[in-house]
């Protein structure tokens, strides 16, 4: 019985076993605080989580040392993850967000074009399993801003089919142009 209470729910939550999600560390950075004894250093951690099939979460991580900033991060970003609606291999639309300083625009792109992005930008799309879409980071490059301006501009992707309903049309009125063709061929 005692082996029974101490392995708990703990171990009922490993027997469990966790979905494989693609996990990126966007960026690490060393706070210091001073006291009386010297300087105390933190470190936080931006961490991005997905799935590779239109699922995405950013997580930030604080913690006294590397390891366990990075695994708050994780945590944090699995409990924050969004869908993303993908259309093919790239985005639906066009969209520009701005947070805070950090403006980013996100641009859908044709088959075998790849991801066209830089750091923080990158990271999030690729773990969102977006494949080809053109992208470009304007204003601050604070990395923190521009992984949640990113994060935020996917937010605000609208599928066909919700557009069409929305609208009141059949989805082949509002598929992007590059889809129809897609579509026609299918059928």
């Amino acid at each position: 019985m005692a082996a029974r209470n101490r392995r708990g729910r703990r171990g009922r939550a490993a027997e469990r076993e966790e979905p494989e999600f693609d996990e990126r560390v966007v960026h690490i950075a060393r706070t210091a605080k001073v006291q009386k004894g010297g300087r105390r250093f933190h470190f936080r951690a931006v961490v991005v989580v997905g799935d590779n099939a239109g699922s995405v979460g950013v997580g930030i991580g604080k913690a006294r040392d590397v390891p366990d900033a990075i695994r708050k991060g994780r945590d944090r970003a699995i409990k924050n993850m969004h869908h993303i609606p993908v259309v093919g291999t790239t985005i639906p639309h066009e969209v520009r967000t701005r947070f805070s300083a950090a403006e980013v625009m996100l641009k859908p792109a044709s088959r075998g074009t790849g991801v066209i992005a830089g750091g923080g930008v990158r990271a999030v799309v690729e773990a969102a399993g977006i494949k080809d879409i053109l992208t470009k980071s304007l204003g601050s490059s604070n990395i923190l801003n521009v992984v949640r301006a990113t994060m935020q501009a996917l937010d605000e992707l609208k599928s066909p089919e919700e557009e069409a309903r929305r609208r009141g049309r059949p989805v082949e009125a509002v598929m992007p142009f590059w889809r129809q063709a897609d579509v026609r061929q299918e059928s």
